[in-house]
């Protein structure tokens, strides 16, 4: 691994991303550059990537998309769409914070080109917003079934007529590379997909390579991947447009966006600190138990007269995740300022939190959660029926996806194309981009969709 990983890098072309091009308002389609100092002060570009994003059905799906309990009635409990908005919000401060000390030395950018701070911030808070836009229904579990269905179940027998990263961009299937797809894909009357900036873009893409060679290295950008090859010239557009280190040209692989080391601290810390909220207003984690970990974390800041005086568990508990929060946005920003000169030549390889002061505490409190709510029965449990739900759908719009290519077409299958909706266009020239469409139709599902069209297809409903 380590002799892998030193011929890796060393055929890389290293040199620095600058924050002119990274800042680039331009919009997939576009044949004029964009100019920060030409905006319309009212409504800026990179709000505007918000805007369209807030609007956009596959966003409005996320209300009933698990993040970690699910299908729950209860109201303090997080939805994908309310942990999106949660990270979108510490993204936006996170970026603010940033971008503030980023024109303090970096002064052109805002003297020259008109950049401000709240740029900054709006770019991390669209890209966080639309971080878990692809994720298919029942969470993270959804992509582990849609992989098992290709890598070990009946799409195993698809693999012959697909190139190998066809086949792995399948077994792998990627909730990052599923919503940069989402937001770039062109269709009739979307042309350019959501039509965000460049910038936003780049922040989005965490992973900004294909899937394979398959964790090539340690670094945090091979941990994953973030386009399928039916998105690999968008990708490779947005990111020479972008300036992003080349990391592996042959295998298409590029350093990430600096920004997209907020996105992903945003997340982290939301995740870390918000699961373990729910777990604790759940009942699955015990609250004085609980309650001494996110003390650990804040015992500098909190003002222990107020603590005191809270009556609930629920005020107890939102008055620490609110110093909590705090406290890892500021550490993120220290963070990413010491080392923005090796993130600026995609030499950082490593998480933001990873290599925080507070990675101790961090770890306690998400292996408190793995045991007590990640695992925890009615978890389990959603994780069951959603694998049967996914995989009987897949068995049934995969399979008339194959038979469309082939020119095999029962007379079931003719109904089943016919129930699909219009933005599922299936043709006899390519088994993957048929594979993608059906995957890409599933995956915008809510819970409760995926959940009733399983018992449609399976006649157990009409």
């Amino acid at each position: 691994m380590v002799l892998l990983q030193f011929i890796y890098i060393a055929s890389a072309k290293l040199y620095a991303m600058n924050w002119e091009q990274l800042l680039s308002l331009k919009r997939y389609g576009d044949t004029n550059k964009r100019l920060r100092k030409e905006q319309d002060e009212t409504r800026l570009g990179f709000e505007v990537d918000y805007d369209r994003i807030i609007f956009s059905s596959e966003f409005r799906s996320l209300q009933d998309k698990t993040q970690v309990v699910p299908l729950s009635k209860t109201d303090f409990v997080h939805t994908r769409l309310t942990h999106s908005l949660e990270v979108s919000v510490v993204g936006r401060s996170l970026g603010r914070q940033v971008g503030r000390l980023l024109l303090q030395k970096y002064p052109h950018l805002q003297n020259i080109h008109g950049y401000q701070a709240n740029d900054f911030g709006a770019i991390v808070a669209a890209a966080a917003l639309a971080h878990d836009i692809g994720n298919p229904p029942f969470g993270h579990s959804g992509e582990k079934t849609i992989g098992a269905y290709f890598k070990d179940g009946a799409g195993k027998s698809l693999k012959s007529a697909l190139t190998d990263k066809q086949y792995q961009d399948l077994c792998d299937f990627e909730g990052n590379a599923n919503g940069f797809k989402i937001l770039t894909e062109s269709r009739i009357g979307r042309e350019g997909g959501l039509r965000l900036s460049y910038a936003t873009l780049g922040a989005f893409m965490k992973y900004p390579k294909a899937s394979l060679p398959k964790k090539p290295t340690l670094h945090i950008a091979d941990k994953k991947y973030g386009f399928f090859q039916s998105e690999e010239d968008t990708f490779i557009a947005i990111s020479e447009e972008l300036g992003l280190n080349v990391r592996d040209k042959e295998n298409t692989s590029f350093a990430r966006h600096p920004l997209a080391f907020l996105v992903e601290a945003a997340d982290d810390i939301c995740y870390t600190i918000i699961d373990f909220e729910d777990g604790i207003n759940l009942g699955l984690i015990e609250e004085e138990y609980a309650l001494e970990y996110l003390i650990k974390l804040v015992k500098n800041t909190i003002n222990t007269d107020k603590y005191s005086a809270l009556k609930t568990t629920e005020d107890r508990v939102s008055y620490l995740r609110a110093l909590a929060i705090g406290t890892l946005i500021n550490e993120a920003v220290s963070i990413f300022i010491a080392n923005e000169d090796k993130i600026l030549l995609g030499e950082f390889d490593t998480g933001l939190l990873d290599v925080s002061s507070y990675k101790a505490q961090i770890k306690d409190i998400i292996n408190i959660s793995i045991k007590n709510v990640y695992q925890s029965e009615e978890v389990v449990n959603k994780e069951i029926a959603g694998y049967r739900v996914l995989d009987g759908l897949l068995s049934t719009f995969v399979t008339v996806a194959n038979n469309v290519y082939t020119g095999n077409l029962s007379a079931y299958d003719k109904l089943v194309i016919k129930a699909l909706p219009e933005t599922v266009s299936l043709s006899n020239s390519s088994l993957y981009e048929n594979i993608m469409a059906v995957c890409l139709y599933i995956s915008k599902l809510s819970d409760s969709n995926a959940m009733a069209l399983f018992h449609r297809i399976n006649g157990n409903s009409i």
